[in-house]
C-alpha cells in the first residue's frame, strides 16, 4: 500500500510519538477477523489454559484493520506514561490525526469507514477465563466500552472522537505489556500479512529467529481458510518478502522461520519484560491474567525500589504469589 502522507503532519508526529505500540494480548490471541466481508462467526480459541471466545455483533467481528484505532490509542497512552503524565481509559482525539497516523484515506469515505470500525469494535464481545487469588473467573467485555463522535454541524465532518477502552486493554497499557511496531505495518494491505507480522514481532522478540510449524501458525493466525489455502498464501508471502523488519523462509516439513532484518523498530525499554517472560508466567500460572499480575508486581516493585533482573524477579514473584493464593 502506498504511503498516503509521506510528508507527515508535524502536530500528528509530535503527538503520536516515534512508533506505534501494540498490546501483547491481542498480538498473541487471534481476536480480530481476517475477513474482508462481515464476519459473524463466533471464534473459540484455547491456548496455554486460557479460553477465549469472541462473539461478533450483527455488524460483524472487528477486523484487523479496525485494530488501527486501538494501536493509535495505546500509542497515545504509552507516550503519556513515558512523559510522566496521568492517563485514563477515555481518550479524546482528532479523527483526522488518527486517519493520518494510521495511513488511512482522509476523504469522506475514510470517515465513514472509521465510524463503521468503531461500531464493530464496540459490538465485538470477548469472554475469557482468568484466575485471580486461586479463583477462576469467567468475564466478558468489549474491545472498547464506548465511543462518541462530534461534528461541526449535522452531516459535517468529524471534529473529535472520544473512545473508552476496555479495562483489560487499559491494564495491559499500565503494565507496559506492549511492543513497538514498524510504521510500515499500516502499509500492509492484506489482513493475513498484518497478522503474520504481529506474530513474528511478538515471538521473535530480541532473539535472531523464530521457527513455527504451519499447523500452529494457522491456529495462532486465526485463519478460517483450509490449511492448503493457508499454505499457498504463506508461500506467496515468503516469495514477496515484504514484511517489515522480518524475513520469512519456508523450510522442510512445513516449518517456517522468521528472522530479523538488519533494522529494528525501536529499542526495548530498559524495564520492559520480555515476551518470553510473560509466556513463562502463563505456564507457571495457567489461566491467570498476566497483565493484572504484572501491574500488581510493578506496584510492589516501585515500593521496594529497583534492583536485579526484572524478568527473573517477576517470575520468582509469580511463583510466590501463586503459592500464597
Amino acid at each position: 500500500m502506498p504511503d498516503r502522507h509521506p510528508t507527515g503532519d508535524f502536530f500528528v508526529c509530535d503527538l503520536f510519538g516515534a512508533s506505534p505500540k501494540d498490546d501483547l494480548g491481542t498480538m498473541e490471541h487471534p481476536i480480530f477477523s481476517l475477513s474482508t466481508r462481515p464476519d459473524r462467526r463466533i471464534l473459540n480459541y484455547t491456548h496455554n489454559g486460557v479460553e477465549v471466545s469472541v462473539t461478533p455483533s450483527v455488524k460483524g467481528r472487528a477486523t484487523i484493520h479496525d485494530k488501527d484505532i486501538l494501536i493509535y490509542c495505546i500509542s497515545q497512552l504509552v507516550a503519556a506514561l513515558n512523559a510522566g503524565r496521568a492517563i485514563s481509559r477515555t481518550l479524546t482525539l482528532r479523527a483526522h490525526d488518527l486517519l493520518v497516523a494510521t495511513n488511512r484515506d482522509t476523504s469522506g469515505d475514510g470517515y465513514t469507514r472509521l465510524k463503521e470500525a468503531f461500531e464493530r469494535l464496540a459490538g465485538t464481545r470477548i469472554t475469557t477465563n482468568i484466575q485471580t487469588g486461586g479463583m477462576e473467573t469467567t468475564s466478558g467485555f468489549g474491545l472498547i466500552e464506548a465511543w462518541e463522535i462530534r461534528r461541526r454541524s449535522r452531516g459535517g465532518r468529524m471534529v473529535s472522537v472520544s473512545v473508552t477502552l476496555s479495562d483489560w486493554l487499559f491494564r495491559a497499557v499500565e503494565a507496559r505489556s506492549v511492543l513497538t511496531l514498524s510504521r510500515d505495518y499500516f502499509r500492509l494491505r492484506k489482513p493475513l500479512e498484518r497478522r503474520i507480522y504481529e506474530l513474528a514481532r511478538k515471538h521473535c522478540g530480541r532473539q535472531p529467529a523464530w521457527k513455527i510449524s504451519l499447523a500452529t501458525l494457522h491456529k495462532k493466525a486465526g485463519s478460517a481458510a483450509p490449511i492448503r489455502v493457508f499454505r499457498a498464501a504463506m508461500r506467496r508471502m515468503a516469495a514477496e518478502n515484504h514484511l517489515p523488519d522480518y524475513e520469512m523462509i519456508e523450510g522442510e516439513g512445513d516449518i517456517y522461520q522468521f528472522s530479523r532484518r538488519e533494522t529494528v523498530t525501536e529499542p526495548v525499554p530498559r524495564d520492559a519484560l520480555m515476551p518470553q517472560t510473560l509466556d513463562a508466567a502463563r505456564a507457571l500460572w495457567p489461566g491467570a491474567d498476566v497483565y493484572a499480575l504484572e501491574a500488581e508486581w510493578r506496584a510492589g516493585a516501585a515500593a521496594r525500589g529497583p534492583g536485579g533482573d526484572g524478568n527473573k524477579a517477576f517470575l520468582n514473584w509469580v511463583r510466590a504469589r501463586r503459592s500464597a493464593g
